[in-house]
């Protein structure tokens, strides 16, 4: 890792950047690590709900720096609120560089995921057991 810094949350999915994932560059398009981001936040959000979710909205994002072809993407969630049908949660994404074998922050996150019932409609968020 790179000037001490850490990531923040959970290890939630990890992932390989693949060359048909990329630009002619090599760089890894930015959706392809916000759809990450959002697979990792539904997941996340889907266990805490104990069942289905649905991304509502996405907050405060901006990428610091590209993922190349062949590094793993590792993100990380931290639940940081619980509303009534609602689940705000802050994603790291991180880049290990294999070839380098350090990790750095490469964007960040609010996500806010709603619970859903059987009808796809909002439903109150279980307790915590």
């Amino acid at each position: 890792m790179t000037d001490n810094a850490r990531p923040t949350g959970e290890l939630t999915l990890r992932t390989l950047a693949m060359p048909a994932d990329a630009n002619a560059a090599g760089d890894i398009f930015g959706g392809w690590v916000m759809a990450q981001m959002d697979l990792a936040s539904g997941i996340r959000a889907a266990e805490r709900a104990r069942g289905r979710v649905v991304t509502a909205a996405v907050k405060e994002m901006a990428f610091q720096l590209p993922v190349k072809i062949g590094d793993t993407l590792n993100v990380y969630t931290e639940i940081t609120r619980v509303g009534r049908t609602s689940i705000t949660l802050n994603v790291e994404a991180w880049a290990h560089r294999a070839r380098y074998r350090f990790l750095e922050k490469v964007t960040a996150g609010t996500f806010i995921m709603v619970a859903l019932d059987e009808d796809g409609k909002p439903t109150p968020v279980p307790d915590e057991e």
